[in-house]
């Protein structure tokens, strides 16, 4: 195991956290507003960490295993995407199958600390994050294999390289295709505007955040890193299949980071423009981004 593969995993876990104070100040500056510091995240994290976690007696030992479980996929998820051109820490055929079943365990674990809490509104956001989640990850798993057929390659590490640079050109309005439904599957994946907001406090209109209302302390804390973990992978899928390869390791790498970080800025822009979409209209969005990732698979049998 080459020590470069350790790369994209160590920026993960450490810049991750700094999207969300990306995206915060992006989304300040567009209120006339001067922001939280870039680093608030990484404050918050800690603060939450040195707080005692406080569990209700109706809970059993779902709940104080879901954000352990959940952040424990997030970073097996990690372990899967290349950065940089760098290789991912673990690669093998069919492994975005991996990947994708991943994030729906650490999806599926959170709805079920969700229900094990006996709360209408946590039970309520769960069965929306279910419906939605049902709907996104057909389009992710969609693009992934649109993007492994067009690389004729089944790995992670190996389809991006292929697809990156040159491949615009010869399969431009597939790749197009794809583009857009990652976005979208971003957005929905971690429960940003238009799909859904995660500073709003009003239950009713709640999907993602209203799951983790009980949750408190280093609980909160494994959650929210996860969350920051799970953005900076579907940045890090969009940014590898844009990105051509400089020819030099460092630049390649400085390059995706900056890539990453203007993705969180793309995030900070769409939900300073756009309000959030109707419950009733956030399923066609997502069937949306599968029948352009669908199309972008028949594009590319072609």
């Amino acid at each position: 195991m080459e020590i470069a593969s350790f790369i994209p995993l160590v920026c993960a876990l450490t810049l991750s956290p700094l999207l969300m104070g990306i995206i915060n100040r992006t989304k300040a500056v567009f209120a006339g507003r001067h922001g939280q510091p870039f680093l608030q995240a990484y404050f918050d994290l800690w603060k939450l960490l040195r707080k005692a976690a406080v569990y209700s007696r109706t809970t059993t030992w779902i709940f104080r295993a879901g954000p352990i479980v959940g952040l424990a996929a997030a970073l097996m998820a990690a372990t899967l995407v290349p950065f940089g051109n760098f290789p991912a820490l673990i690669a093998f055929p069919a492994d975005f199958f991996f990947f994708a079943g991943l994030l729906a365990l650490m999806r599926f674990i959170t709805v079920l600390a969700a229900l094990d809490t006996g709360s209408p509104f946590e039970g309520m956001g769960a069965s929306r994050e279910v419906f939605f989640s049902a709907l996104a990850e057909p389009a992710l798993l969609a693009a992934l294999a649109t993007l492994a057929r067009q690389a004729n390659v089944l790995s992670l590490s190996t389809i991006f390289p292929a697809v990156a640079g040159a491949h615009w050109l010869t399969a431009g309005p597939v790749m197009a295709l794809v583009l857009m439904a990652l976005m979208i599957v971003l957005l929905a994946e971690n429960a940003r505007i238009p799909v859904d907001d995660p500073n709003t406090h009003l239950e009713l209109t709640m999907i993602h955040e209203v799951m983790v209302l009980d949750h408190g302390g280093p609980d909160l804390a494994f959650i929210l890193y996860g969350s920051a973990l799970k953005l900076w992978l579907f940045a890090a899928l969009i940014v590898a299949m844009v990105l051509p390869d400089a020819g030099i390791g460092a630049l390649n790498l400085l390059f995706s980071v900056v890539g990453i970080f203007a993705v969180a800025v793309i995030v900070g822009v769409v939900e300073s423009v756009m309000a959030r979409l109707r419950l009733l209209i956030v399923p066609q969005l997502l069937v949306g981004a599968g029948a352009l990732a669908g199309m972008a698979f028949l594009l590319g049998m072609r």
